[in-house]
Formats: C-alpha cells, structure tokens, sequence
C-alpha cells in the first residue's frame, strides 16, 4: 500500500474503534503503534516510543495541566461554586429565568478558575439543580442550561484545550488566554440571552424567584472574593507577564489551597481526594497525548497532513470556506468523540492546511483565531448526541428528567455556539483586539 492508502485505512480502523467504545487514547495508541510497525519496522517503534515517551511528558509546558485540574479540584473542595451561584442567585434569581441564569453565570464563575467542562457542569449540578427544583423549573432548560453552561468550564481561561493546542502549533499559551477571554464572556451573555428568549415563548419553564434584600446581595458578592482574587492574582499575573502559565498555575493552586483549608475546612482526608482526583484525571488525559502522539506520527509517516496542505492550497477555494468545512467535521467527530481527543487527533491535521492559506493576518493571530474557532466548536460536542459528555453528567444527578429532555433542553443553547462561532469566523478581531492591546502595553 502507498503512504496515503496506509494513512486512509488507519483513520477508518480508529473511526471503527470509537464506534465500538473503545477508549480513545487506547484506540489512538493501538492504531498508532500497528501503522508505525507496518511502515517502519519494529527497532524504529521501540526507538520512537522510548523517547517520544519521555521528551512528551518532560515538557515544561505541558506541567501547567495538572496544577490547573489541581486549582480546579481545591476550588470544589473549599465551597467556590455554591458563593458563585448563590451570589448571582441573589442578583437574578428574581427575573424570569434568573435561577438558571445564575446557573450559568456560576458557571461562568468557576470556569475561571477551574479549566474543566465536566467539572464545572458536575459541581455547578450539584449546587444549581436543588434550587432549579424548588423554583419548579421545567426539566429541560433545568438540565439544558446546566449542560450548556458547564461548556464554559473550556472556554473562560485557564482552559486544558488552550494548553494543549498551545503546545501542539507552538503558541504562547498566555496570549491564547487573552484571546479566549472575550468569546467566553460573549458565550456567557449568550446563553443567558438564549433563556430569556426560552422563558418569554414558555413562561411556565423558568419562574422568577422572591427578590433578595439588598443586604444579602452584598453579602453574597462579599462572599466571593476568594474567587476574584484567584481570579486576579493568577490570570493578571499571566496577562502582564509577572508569571508565566505554569507559575501562574503554581500560585493558584497554592491560594486555593489556603482557602480550601481556612474556608472550606479540608483536612487529610479532603487533601488524598483531591491528589487522587488530579492524578486520575492527569493519567487519563496524558494516555491521549501520549496515544495522539504517536497516530500522529505515523500520519506523519503517510504524508496524509502534507497531501491535504497542498491539496487544499491549490485548491482555489476561498480559505474562510476551508475553515467552515473543518467546523462542519469538528460537528460531526462530536458525535462520537470528546473535546481533548478532538484537538488532539485533528490540529496536526488542520493546521499544516490553515498555516498554508492566505486569510489576510500575520501566522500567529491566525494560531490565536483558528484556535478559539476550534475550542467552541469542539465544545460544542460536550452537548451533542451520542456523546454528550456534559448531558450524561447533568442527568445522572437529575435522575427525574429524562436524558431526552436533557437533549431537547441543549438546543437552543447549541443555536447561540452556531451563532457565536458565525460571528467569530466574520470578524476575526473579536478574537486579537484583547492579544493585541495587552501586546501595545
């Protein structure tokens, strides 16, 4: 078989293997290493696998992940996400629909400091769901903006996607952050925008609830401070350059860590959770990088990526059509993939084709703007059917809604991504204004 033939058949033969559930950085893996072996031989696959191994998880970058997976487990620990709910609770609860736009603002919240999408969804359940009931919110824009709004856990900085596609097209992770801000706050307001329209065509799904006094609304936002000082310390200190991401990250977890003990009252055995948590989660994700890896390779091996790059630039097409086709198969592989293994397996794909396309700006804010498109669109998977990484967390808590309603309730959430990423995709400066005003100073 020729190099591309070898690359076809690796990609259908993993497609297969997702289909039947297999874990996806087994899956990469195992294809990864049987087409490396076909192409190279053995002696080149040991060589390759003892020190791709060792250099992946040597790098320094990549050190920033399980410190912020850390931040993100101190935070649940020590109480952040029910002072986020209640204080935006406090604030909207008393407008239609204003519980679940606390939802998401919570949300919005946590996701600053967490870096997770199926944690922020799974710790803001557990604190919104309760109050969702009371206030006898239907069940679908109950579970729906819940599901919806855990996305933001990605997409608000600090986001493990952004580090990882940092480290996969060599951008600064700092400035990826400082482009991720605005399409998350926009994401954010979207979604709130997204239930107020719900409530108005269905008044019955979201009832305003009592309005608080003026005193317990600012002692709710008296409340969170810990969470804008994490906030401040760790993504301002990385925005001026005082830090850099991973001692960002350090001085985060460290703060988090006071507060968890001081405020949330963790002692020994809230201390093994956590390291286990952030080991458990840090194992799985660096099983894909390493499996990513090594797939990779052998595409590279195939001279797929290459094929495609060239293919593409001589194709005549415009390159805003490229970037929508690519949008078109991020929706597609969210059907059956999640967003880690996503970015993994397609950038080194998609970014040798990008990279060669003429969009009018210099390399690097296109690294900035491709990298925001591709963050919400595969975002957009934690809500989408089979999959749905985020619905399946929501309804295993809401065990009285069914997972049906669940999807019905994601919806009009998934129209507001489509709109949003329409609207990054025309106006590219959305994503660089905020890079480049920080750059000018």
């Amino acid at each position: 078989m020729s190099g591309l033939e070898y690359g076809i058949t690796g990609f259908v033969v993993l497609m297969v293997l997702l289909a039947i559930r297999i874990p996806i950085g087994v899956a990469m893996l195992a294809v990864g290493m049987v087409g490396y072996l076909s192409i190279a031989g053995s002696d080149a696959l040991l060589s390759y696998l003892k020190t791709e191994t060792y250099w992946r998880f040597s790098t320094y970058d990549l050190s920033v992940a399980p410190l912020f997976i850390m931040m993100g487990q101190l935070a649940a620990k020590a109480g952040l996400s029910t002072a986020l709910f209640t204080a935006a609770h406090r604030w909207m609860g008393h407008f239609r629909g204003g519980v679940a736009m606390a939802a998401v603002g919570g949300c919005a919240g946590f996701g600053a400091i967490s870096g997770s999408s199926l944690a922020t969804a799974a710790i803001m359940g557990k604190a919104a769901l309760p109050e969702l009931k009371r206030f006898k919110y239907s069940g679908s824009l109950a579970t729906g903006c819940l599901a919806a709004g855990g996305t933001l856990g990605i997409l608000i900085p600090p986001s493990l996607i952004l580090i990882i596609y940092a480290i996969m097209v060599e951008a600064n992770i700092a400035t990826l952050f400082q482009a991720a801000l605005i399409p998350g706050i926009l994401a954010a307001l979207g979604y709130m925008a997204v239930i107020a329209i719900v409530v108005r065509i269905y008044p019955d799904s979201g009832p305003a609830a009592p309005r608080a006094s003026r005193r317990e609304k600012w002692t709710a936002l008296l409340d969170i401070w810990a969470v804008l000082l994490i906030f401040a310390l760790v993504m301002g200190g990385i925005y001026s350059g005082i830090f850099s991401p991973t001692e960002g990250a350090g001085v985060g977890c460290l703060g988090t860590f006071l507060i968890a003990i001081t405020r949330g009252g963790m002692r020994m055995k809230g201390i093994i959770e956590v390291a286990l948590g952030t080991a458990e989660t840090t194992g799985f994700i660096f099983l894909i990088i390493l499996g990513a890896a090594i797939f990779n390779a052998f595409l590279g091996f195939t001279e797929v990526p290459i094929a495609l790059a060239n293919y593409f630039k001589n194709s005549g097409l415009p390159p805003i059509s490229v970037i929508v086709l690519m949008v078109v198969i991020y929706i597609l592989l969210g059907f059956i993939m999640d967003s880690l293994s996503m970015i993994l397996l397609t950038v080194p794909i998609f970014w040798p084709i990008i990279a060669v396309l003429d969009f009018g700006m210099p390399v690097e804010d296109v690294k900035l703007w491709f990298g925001i498109i591709a963050l919400i669109v595969v975002e957009v998977g934690l809500i989408t059917p089979p999959v749905g990484l985020n619905v399946f967390v929501i309804s295993s808590m809401a065990k009285d809604v069914p997972m049906i309603e669940t999807f019905k309730g994601v919806i009009p959430f998934f129209l507001s991504d489509a709109v949003r990423v329409v609207f990054i995709i025309m106006f590219p400066t959305v994503t660089l204004i905020l890079p480049h005003l920080l750059a000018i100073e």
